[in-house]
């Protein structure tokens, strides 16, 4: 995608769109999916763990960052998955990477009012936020090639 560039007419020369990014965390052909407890126009909605990239800081530290601070894991980041997504009236964009935890640590919804584990075949079953909706469809391929083959599971 390209970067948002001002178009004369007295607008900013330079209008930096604000990174946010998320974590596609895949485990066993499953991704962590979590519901917003707020604000209550989302509240329920499904999106998945991340959030603003500070300044100084990369995409990467900032998901390793974000996935500690709400959901008490460490995690590893992989490659990107999906296109970049416009959101916020055109302000940000949400960039989401497929991740893995690391250690015994398990997933705390310490900022989110639940957290599933969801397959390909029910990616469809929760309500997901506009923005992580085109995440969700290039997700599936990558649910089915992380999952385990059928007879250890």
């Amino acid at each position: 995608m390209q970067t948002e560039r001002a178009s004369g007419g007295g607008q900013s020369p330079r209008r930096k769109l604000k990174v946010i990014v998320g974590a596609a965390i895949l485990r066993d052909g499953r991704v962590l999916a979590c519901a917003r407890s707020a604000p209550p126009e989302v509240a329920g909605m499904w999106e998945f763990p991340g959030g603003k990239v500070e300044p100084g800081e990369s995409e990467t530290d900032a998901l390793v960052r974000e996935c500690a601070e709400e959901l008490a894991v460490r995690v590893e980041i992989g490659d990107r998955v999906g296109r970049d997504v416009r959101m916020a009236h055109g302000r940000s964009v949400l960039k989401v990477y497929a991740a893995r935890l690391l250690g015994d640590a398990q997933p705390q919804p310490l900022e989110h009012s639940a957290l599933r584990w969801l397959s390909a075949a029910e990616l469809d079953s929760v309500t997901w936020l506009p923005a992580d909706a085109p995440i969700v469809v290039a997700l599936r391929p990558l649910l089915t090639a992380d999952a385990p083959p059928a007879s250890t599971r």
